[in-house]
């Protein structure tokens, strides 16, 4: 099946055709810079700009950096405060008129990675973790998703969220290094170590692929690797979230 998944980021929209069979893009990949302020309407009209590019009149799936249940959003997270309650897949299909299947960024990479990428071959308690704007968790027990894991949420101190202090935005916004930074990444995922025992960690996000800069830092027990899929996961989750839905 051929789904178009369309990837919601902190600094970018992208979108790409994907075959759900085997998880490969068959379309170049357009992206579109995330509008300013992140709201409803602005957001809207860009997954419209990405429908018109590919010339799409079928299911959509897309990858949305919050907690989503039944295609609505429970918080705003690191978007406008109007996210907070609504019902992203209507927005979407009332700006495109077709139909939209909604899941959490990190669980969009998880599934990417777990039926097509690193954690294909890993049964028990397996954890994704993108790391970018925010950081995301999506976690598999035996290859099922437990939907909404949010540990990025995790309050860490001065009742700041912990990936205000870990993301890579933190890096960016405080000017660090990677060896600095990636000491504040490895107590991240050695609290979440603690917390759930996971038996294997992927990283994802656009940071991943400088592993090498911070891998040392990285003292965790738990056997890690970088996704596969790399930056296209959240696309290629998103389409297969939509062909197991697709109506």
């Amino acid at each position: 099946m051929e789904i178009l998944g369309i990837d919601v980021g902190g600094s970018g929209i992208k979108g790409s055709i994907v075959n759900t069979d085997t998880g490969y893009l068959i379309s170049d990949r357009f992206r579109i810079p995330t509008p300013e302020g992140r709201r409803p309407d602005d957001i809207a009209d860009v997954i419209s700009q990405i429908q018109e590019h590919f010339n799409w009149n079928d299911n959509i799936g897309v990858a949305f950096p919050t907690v989503v249940v039944n295609g609505k959003a429970k918080y705003h997270s690191n978007l406008d405060e109007s996210w907070k309650g609504m019902q992203i897949d209507d927005l979407f299909r009332g700006r495109c008129n077709q139909i939209f299947n909604v899941i959490n960024d990190a669980d969009a990479a998880g599934l990417a990675e777990m039926k097509f990428g690193a954690g294909r071959h890993h049964s028990g308690v397996v954890l994704m973790v993108t790391i970018g704007t925010g950081l995301g968790s999506g976690l598999f027990y035996d290859g099922v998703l437990v939907p909404n894991f949010e540990l990025g949420h995790l309050y860490y101190k001065n009742g700041d969220l912990i990936e205000f202090y870990a993301a890579d935005s933190a890096r960016k916004r405080e000017e660090l290094s990677f060896e600095k930074w990636g000491k504040r990444l490895n107590k991240f995922l050695k609290h979440i170590e603690r917390v759930i025992n996971p038996d294997f960690i992927i990283l994802g996000g656009g940071v991943s692929k400088h592993i090498h800069k911070y891998r040392d830092q990285i003292t965790i027990q738990t056997p890690f690797v970088v996704g596969e899929k790399e930056n296209n996961s959240g696309i290629i989750g998103a389409a297969a979230y939509a062909a197991d839905h697709h109506k």
